[in-house]
């Protein structure tokens, strides 16, 4: 499955500050309707395309949606930072390769 939209950049303070895109409700709710087949943990793995910068990592559900974690190399490459609002591309489940 691959989905795009575009979401706004937000910070969830844990032991260091993180950032996210928090999904909005439409593919929150296609995520919903697959994560049976894709999740592990209770994470569900994505390929996610930022820009020209592509990474591997794992949603998470959180406050009726699922957050997306934007690395740091991430937001260096593509000079992205808190409140910016941002066009993801993902690609849902594992990457088979």
């Amino acid at each position: 499955m691959e989905l795009e939209f575009t979401g706004e950049v937000v910070e969830w303070r844990g032991p260091a500050p993180y950032y996210f895109v928090p999904l909005p409700p439409d593919e929150a709710e296609l995520i919903d309707e697959v994560k049976a087949e894709v999740a592990y943990w209770g994470v569900i793995p994505v390929t996610a395309r930022l820009g020209e910068t592509t990474s591997t990592t794992s949603m998470f559900p959180r406050e009726e949606t699922y957050f997306l974690p934007l690395k740091d190399a991430v937001r260096r490459a593509e000079g992205v930072g808190l409140g910016d609002v941002v066009e993801v591309r993902l690609t849902v489940g594992r990457d088979p390769a």
